[in-house]
């Protein structure tokens, strides 16, 4: 939990650690600000003067890498703190192990002197931070406590200046252990408001800037880009050579077999009526198997039912294919686009395949909706579970098929079942 998220009321404030962890880094944080003070002033100035000899430059170098590694030890303790991340912001270095090439990159980049000018008010800062927690909470404490004072000391006074109150007994002190409750509770709305203003100022100063964030970000998803296509690449490359294997083994071989029992045919026809007649025969019965492998080629490639009447039609169709009973619900305000469509329906046809081959199920459902931008494809089965992701496998080709347009494929399949298979498409009308 960061310090900006939580509430403002009194209660939520004392219950949440965030709070006391940052009033003990704010208190801390003036011993720490001296140490880089007294590391920084002394060695740079050492190492300034030195650089008129060629002694300085090495040790110029070696507090500039002391400055940024105490920046990353400020980020870390940020979020020990403050409950906040803060990326290095750093300029990647050039490869190589030539230490001026590395020494010029640390100097050209405009992080490593935002990190300089963090640690410089990190003392100042800490003076007035500590200042703070240290009257705030000590002048807390000794109020609260005042009753188990007197009872200790006998008496006590609480002099204000232009206001005194003597006590001679803890019952006496009740009324000062309220005050102090009061500036207990200012001292948290301090903290809370000192702690903001730091974490503030150390995401600006040590954080990544506005523009580089950007970048970053892009890059990211570039890189994401770059690897879904590659991934659609390969799925469609895997593709290609099933429809080549396919047709190589199935239907060119039998349009093979029956143009040769043709041509044998043709060549008994006039001495053995009887053996031609057997031969066309079983010609035409090949013929009839070469157009059933072709039309499930086709259907495999994209069916034409999803073209012509929508996702419903042919899901239901493929539910009606089903060795079990299928239960179809597609709720599409309207189509969405083909890319959409036939990534759907093919992840529909494998995950019935699956459970065809491997669930043991009973029964089956297919969900099909549309959810914000999204088009939800849910398979779930009663079968017997186990179903994993693999390399190379066909759940694996699902993912790669849905990355093509930024989607994802999730399995939930504990063993025992049932199976869950969830795609969501990024999709807009």
């Amino acid at each position: 939990m960061a310090i900006s998220d939580g509430g403002w009321r009194p209660l939520a404030m004392a219950r949440s650690s965030v709070n006391w962890r940052s009033a003990v880094y704010l208190a801390a944080s003036l011993w720490l600000g001296l140490a880089w003070f007294i590391a920084l002033t002394v060695g740079i100035a050492v190492s300034g003067a030195l650089t008129i000899i060629w002694v300085g430059v090495p040790m110029l170098a070696a507090v500039m890498v002391l400055w940024r590694g105490a920046a990353m030890l400020e980020r870390r303790l940020a979020w020990l703190g403050f409950g906040i991340r803060i990326a290095d912001p750093y300029r990647p270095m050039p490869k190589g192990r030539n230490p001026f090439t590395k020494l010029k990159a640390m100097v050209l980049d405009p992080a490593t002197w935002r990190d300089l000018l963090y640690l410089a008010l990190r003392f100042p800062l800490g003076i007035a931070e500590f200042v703070l927690m240290a009257v705030l909470w000590s002048a807390t404490g000794v109020l609260v406590a005042m009753p188990v004072v007197v009872a200790l000391s006998g008496s006590a006074e609480v002099n204000l200046g232009v206001f005194s109150y003597w006590m001679d007994n803890p019952v006496a002190a009740l009324p000062v252990t309220a005050l102090g409750l009061v500036v207990a509770l200012l001292a948290l709305y301090v903290t809370r408001t000192v702690a903001l203003g730091h974490a503030l100022l150390a995401a600006v100063l040590l954080g990544p800037s506005a523009a580089r964030a950007e970048n970053k970000e892009l890059r990211q998803k570039t890189e994401q880009l770059q690897a879904s296509r590659a991934r659609g690449v390969d799925a469609v490359e895997f593709e290609r050579r099933r429809i080549e294997r396919d047709l190589h083994d199935g239907a060119q071989q039998r349009l093979l077999a029956v143009a040769m029992d043709i041509g044998r045919a043709r060549a008994k026809l006039a001495d053995d009526p009887e053996a031609a007649r057997a031969l066309i025969e079983q010609a035409h019965t090949g013929t009839r198997e070469a157009i059933t492998e072709l039309r499930d080629l086709a259907r495999g490639i994209y069916p034409a039912i999803l073209t012509d009447r929508g996702l419903d039609p042919a899901l239901s169709g493929l539910a009606g294919r089903a060795p079990v009973p299928v239960e179809v619900d597609v709720d599409l305000p309207e189509r969405p686009p083909a890319a959409v469509e036939s990534i759907a329906y093919f992840i529909v046809a494998e995950a019935l395949a699956n459970v065809a081959k491997y669930a043991r199920a009973t029964r089956a459902t297919i969900r099909v909706a549309r959810e914000g931008h999204w088009v939800v494809v849910e398979v779930a089965d009663d079968g017997v579970g186990g179903a994993q992701v693999r390399p190379g496998g066909g759940l694996a080709g699902l993912a790669d098929r849905a990355a093509t347009i930024d989607g994802m494929v999730t399995v939930d399949s504990p063993p025992g079942g049932p199976t869950v298979l969830r795609a969501d498409l990024p999709c807009s009308w």
